[in-house]
């Protein structure tokens, strides 16, 4: 039992920290800006127009005015505000619909068998990827900065007394306050391969030479498989990817704070691990592919196969 003065820490951590900041009547410089155009042309349209038309009709012509503008100041959708939401939506229709990684150059867009198509060809454009490039020390280069990815375990906090409870967060804040630039946690969760699992322990038992253990071994493997079969068991990955910039030395900089986040986070009780290049490679490659190889039901692109949309 805890004893009676042991009190659980509570601190207050904000999610809205990348909110902007309130100017005037609760509502930021964007709102502020927005619903100053829409005055501004209301404005307009009463000063050319509010001479020759009833009221009826002038407060007609204005309401949808002042609605758009209320609703791109005010609205969100998807965590977005409204105005970014359409200003994406407007990019995302414009943007080409077939791209293809292509370091060398541009594919063709047809089978090596197909005849040559005549004039107008349509062009593939090149997907663009955020990483160009892994080095075998891990380092992502990403154009303006680069990245260091830091695979750590997470830590139950929940069965540990208030002071043991209070020192973790202290540590966990004080790693916070040190950052010097941008830093990304993931914490993602992946299906479990319990059947490969249960058939290698399986195969296993049956070199156990004491038959109680061999049993024990075959009845794990059973449990394995009636687990995967009646369950969808899941485990969970936490991520920390640092970044640093600058034009000279910023490899061996992000090195330096991964190393140092590693440091920090295994004072937690964590289990850390800076990620080498294979392994930084295996880890975005999950996250672009996040089923098993042996799933064959989603269909895949080859690496050098153009990825087309519905549209045009």
């Amino acid at each position: 039992m805890r004893p009676s003065n042991d009190l659980t820490p509570h601190a207050r951590i904000p999610a809205d920290v990348d909110t902007p900041d309130k100017i005037a009547y609760n509502l930021t410089a964007r709102q502020l800006a927005i619903l100053s155009v829409a005055g501004v042309i209301g404005y307009g349209i009463v000063r050319a127009v509010g001479d020759l038309l009833p009221p009826p009709v002038l407060v007609a012509i204005l309401i949808p005015v002042a609605g758009a503008a209320i609703v791109l100041a005010l609205g969100r959708r998807d965590g977005l505000s409204m105005d970014a939401w359409l200003l994406a939506a407007v990019r995302h229709t414009r943007s080409p619909r077939r791209l293809a990684p292509a370091p060398t150059g541009t594919p063709a867009a047809g089978p090596g068998w197909a005849p040559a198509c005549e004039p107008p060809v349509v062009a593939v454009p090149v997907l663009r990827l955020p990483a160009t490039a892994i080095s075998d020390s891990g380092v992502i280069d990403a154009g303006s900065h680069t990245a260091v990815l830091v695979a750590c375990t997470t830590v139950n906090i929940g069965l540990r007394t208030g002071d043991e409870q209070a020192a973790l967060i202290g540590s966990y804040g004080r790693w916070l306050n040190s950052l010097s630039g941008p830093v990304q946690i993931v914490v993602s969760a992946q299906r479990v391969d319990l059947s490969s699992h249960a058939h290698r322990i399986a195969a296993g038992a049956q070199s156990i030479g004491n038959s109680a253990l061999a049993h024990a071994a075959r009845d794990y493997a059973d449990f394995l498989d009636d687990l995967a079969a009646r369950r969808d068991p899941l485990w969970r990955t936490v991520t920390v990817a640092v970044t640093a910039t600058g034009d000279t030395g910023r490899d061996r900089e992000v090195l330096r704070r991964a190393e140092h986040a590693a440091a920090a986070l295994s004072a937690l009780g964590a289990q850390t691990a800076v990620l080498d290049g294979g392994r930084a490679a295996a880890v975005l490659t999950c996250a672009t592919d996040p089923y098993t190889p042996a799933d064959v039901t989603w269909a895949r692109a080859l690496p050098d196969a153009a990825v087309t949309g519905t549209g045009d």
